[in-house]
């Protein structure tokens, strides 16, 4: 087979794509895309990587939704001037992705306006068309009312959800929380609830708080109980003057607020509808707090919702979680770490987060090895073309591990101590004590920043160790915008979905982790496809059987039965 590109070559498409995402926080996976230009070699890099990620070639006369440019001006303005030419709505995003001179001549369309930070807007040419350079840094500036915009404009489904809602008029009168990780997107649906007649009051912890958006927020009229500075006794208390609001719905990411309400104030629960958690790591507790009996709400496991897990969990969190790391690696001092293209890289666990992860990596020039204690996921992962090997056997010769599970421990002392010097620990989701920090520590290991969220564990009989980023937080959300937004508006949609299953029959649900209506996930995935430039094929009624007489259950494959 022809060789792959150049090590050089695939860090310089790996940044442009990552520069992209960073700038942009909008999804590779399921877009069509279009390469204009540059040195062939560049081009093929380029679309190999797209493709790995799920993205597709555009055909010749088919709409894009991204247009690389890699030559000069010249290739790229007629190119760009002709795609502008679209349907109102449908967005165009121009990266400008030059590998040694910019690529786009932005002053060839007319003043530009910044649609956020590192996105122009082109109002002469379309109010649909968007410029990105891969090559500029973005300006330094929160700009929280442009970022949430941005989102809401990316958020067709989430949209036309709550459009049903606020028809509907269910939400008049009902106060709903929202405890999320408070960034652009969360902030759109927090206000895509407002505009649909709910009160809603806000909470985040604060390691997930955009103080910036929480501001914007205030302004808009919600209440918002969060602050990134906050203490830990004063993150509590934060969390507990939202439930002191009374809200009649919880949405949650992780449980903590619904527990600490089962917790702290149990006197809520008789007067709640219910509340919707979005996470794997999130419903372990409840359904272990159901099975005994103490679960004083119904709770709608968003998480298991197919438009959420398949796509969140696999696409969103594999891009975003990878993007970060090798954002932060980027800034790290150079020798101080292993990481490089077409190294070697470990995910522990393989399900739905482990699987994108995996593919993300891959598709970078990553060699993958999968450490999965179920049996069936290792035999999944290597038919997926990865390597299965015992954890703490894999990381010895990794530059790159990534804890995938949702588990306390995964990546324990004896892993810690198996890890090369120099490679790099980082937690995709997670929980928190994912990485045994304390455990580390109280083994007689110190902790040496070495760079912005990073720091090296050096254990008193060695002369390295790993480095660990961020503390082994969820590096997604603690050290980049979390998910991309159209990621988001699929499970903000699901979230939406399970908010109407509790205004209607809240009162009849079980007080239990209960699965969400599959019709929320049909109906989802309709507006979804459409959204995304294919036409869904429309749903198929079954012959009904007459309700009184039992289908024939004798076989006719050997004749027609005596």
């Amino acid at each position: 087979m022809p060789p792959g590109p150049d090590p050089e070559t695939r860090s310089w498409a790996s940044a442009a794509v990552r520069r992209f995402a960073a700038v942009t926080n909008l999804l590779v996976a399921a877009r069509r895309f279009r390469i204009v230009g540059g040195d062939p070699r560049d081009a093929a890099a380029l679309h190999e990587l797209l493709t790995g990620l799920g993205a597709r070639p555009a055909a010749e006369h088919e709409p894009i939704d991204q247009l690389w440019c890699l030559g000069s001006p010249e290739d790229s303005t007629p190119v760009i001037e002709r795609e502008a030419d679209r349907p109102r709505g449908a967005t165009l995003i121009v990266i400008d992705a030059g590998r040694h001179l910019p690529a786009v001549d932005e002053d060839a369309f007319g003043p530009v306006v910044t649609a956020r930070p590192g996105v122009l807007g082109v109002p002469m040419l379309s109010d649909d068309v968007f410029m990105v350079s891969t090559g500029r840094d973005p300006e330094d500036d929160p700009a929280a009312d442009a970022r949430l915009r941005w989102a809401r404009r990316s958020m067709p489904v989430s949209r036309a959800v709550a459009a049903e809602l606020r028809d509907g008029g269910l939400l008049r009168g009902t106060r709903i929380g929202v405890a999320m990780f408070l960034e652009p997107k969360t902030a759109v649906l927090s206000l895509l609830l407002r505009d649909a007649g709910a009160e809603v009051v806000v909470y985040a912890h604060a390691d997930e708080t955009d103080d910036a958006v929480a501001a914007s927020l205030r302004a808009s009229g919600l209440t918002v109980y969060a602050s990134s500075t906050a203490t830990l006794p004063e993150q509590k208390a934060l969390a507990l003057a939202m439930l002191d609001t009374r809200p009649h719905i919880l949405l949650d990411d992780g449980s903590h607020v619904i527990r600490l309400a089962h917790q702290e104030r149990p006197d809520l629960l008789p007067t709640m509808l219910g509340a919707a958690e979005e996470t794997t790591s999130g419903l372990r507790p409840l359904r272990v707090m159901a099975s005994r009996g103490e679960l004083g709400i119904p709770v709608v496991a968003v998480n298991d919702a197919r438009t959420k897990t398949f796509f969140d969990n696999r696409y969103g969190t594999g891009q975003s979680t990878v993007f970060a790391v090798l954002d932060l690696v980027d800034g790290l001092p150079s020798g101080t770490h292993r990481v490089k293209s077409g190294g070697a890289a470990v995910v522990a666990g393989f399900g739905h987060v482990g699987e994108g992860v995996a593919l993300v990596l891959s598709a970078l020039g990553f060699r993958v090895t999968v450490a999965e204690t179920d049996p069936v996921r290792a035999l999944q992962a290597l038919f997926a073309g990865h390597a299965v090997a015992p954890l703490a056997e894999a990381v010895q010769d990794a530059d790159l591990v990534l804890s995938a599970t949702g588990v306390a421990d995964t990546i324990d002392l004896r892993v810690l101590r198996s890890c090369a010097d120099g490679a790099v620990v980082a937690v995709a989701g997670g929980v928190d004590h994912e990485v045994a920090l304390a455990d580390a520590v109280a083994a007689g290991a110190t902790r040496q920043q070495v760079g912005p969220k990073a720091e090296r564990l050096v254990f008193p009989d060695a002369d390295g160790g790993p480095i660990v980023l961020d503390r082994g937080g969820c590096i997604n959300i603690t050290a980049a915008e979390g998910n991309p937004i159209e990621i988001m508006d699929l499970s903000f949609a699901a979230q939406l979905g399970a908010v109407r299953m509790l205004l209607e029959r809240g009162d009849e649900l079980a007080r239990a982790v209960v699965p969400i209506d599959p019709a929320v996930d049909d109906a989802t995935a309709r507006v979804a496809l459409a959204a995304f430039g294919a036409h869904p094929v429309p749903p198929v009624r079954l012959a009904e059987h007459p309700a009184d007489r039992e289908p024939d259950v004798r076989t006719r494959r050997f004749g027609d039965p005596a």
